[in-house]
């Protein structure tokens, strides 16, 4: 199969250039260049070049992992969240449609409002910021414009290596605690963290059985960002005084967040043979790639 991802220097595509066996892919990235695949530059803003460059690559399927993510920044920078989230996924599934590819667009838990927490693929979405706006339109563009999709719905990735310049939650707070920093972690905000390595096996099971429709792809557990730093402090034996547990409205954030927006994935566990993994499992494993890391 040739596959072209998107976002290739990011943290789920870097996971899924470490993990695909036997396919010619392509990455494809803006700013921070992979290490893995065969990297070509692109601007998403583009849509003429996004166009030009999948239609010469003519893969068999998309992987179209990369977004504007910053959940604040989208919220004052519509403009730009709109044309990354929205307008470049659009041209995208046209590009798709024209060469009958497979896609794989990669959406978020941010969709749903957070007032029940634990969605299933049939609950409406309805998002209460922008970032959750822009994504359920990238969604709907894809359901537009092909039959051959899977929307992939992840929540709060999280792996071993910092990638697109940016340091995920699991290790700011491994940094942080292990530097006996103090962390201020919002109590009360409900998510399914997601590691990068098992979203990857997921979606690449995905890709080769060309599993069609929404599917919730995230970690199997729903917790607070405080459970998921406790459990972090438990397993690296770190010192759980540090965290300083507050209520997700004094966090400081500019845009509204969902109170629970965690995923059901019942669907995903049901029939992928690489299941959803839960905390502990996830964690023991994120534990297990950074010592091999350091062994490296």
């Amino acid at each position: 199969m040739k596959l072209a991802v998107t976002g290739a220097g990011g943290l789920l595509g870097s996971a899924l250039f470490a993990l695909v066996k036997g396919h010619e892919v392509y990455s494809l990235y803006d700013q921070h260049a992979p290490t893995s695949g065969i990297p070509i530059r692109l601007d998403l803003r583009n849509k003429n070049q996004v166009a030009e460059t999948l239609e010469r690559l003519e893969p068999d399927a998309i992987v179209h992992t990369a977004a504007l993510t910053d959940v604040d920044r989208c919220e004052r920078d519509r403009e730009l969240a709109k044309a990354i989230n929205c307008d470049a996924t659009r041209a995208i599934a046209k590009s798709a449609r024209n060469l009958g590819a497979y896609l794989v667009y990669v959406s978020t838990d941010y969709v749903f409002d957070g007032k029940s927490g634990s969605y299933n693929e049939e609950d409406i979405p309805s998002p209460v910021n922008f970032y959750g706006h822009t994504k359920l339109m990238g969604e709907q563009a894809v359901k537009e414009l092909l039959s051959d999709y899977l929307i992939a719905r992840t929540s709060v990735i999280y792996g071993s290596t910092p990638s697109s310049g940016k340091v995920n939650f699991a290790l700011w707070l491994l940094d942080s605690l292990s530097a006996g920093k103090t962390v201020k972690v919002a109590a009360n905000q409900l998510v399914s963290p997601t590691l990068n390595t098992n979203l990857a096996e997921m979606i690449i099971e995905c890709l080769e059985r060309r599993v069609k429709g929404i599917l919730h792809l995230s970690g199997a557990s729903r917790v607070s960002r405080l459970e998921f730093a406790l459990e972090l402090c438990r397993i690296w034996s770190l010192n759980p005084s540090l965290i300083n547990p507050v209520d997700m409205s004094k966090m400081n954030w500019y845009a509204p967040r969902p109170r629970d927006s965690s995923l059901d994935v019942t669907k995903a566990s049901s029939i992928l043979v690489k299941k959803p993994a839960s905390i502990k499992d996830s964690l023991c494993r994120l534990k297990e790639e950074l010592d091999s890391s350091k062994r490296g």
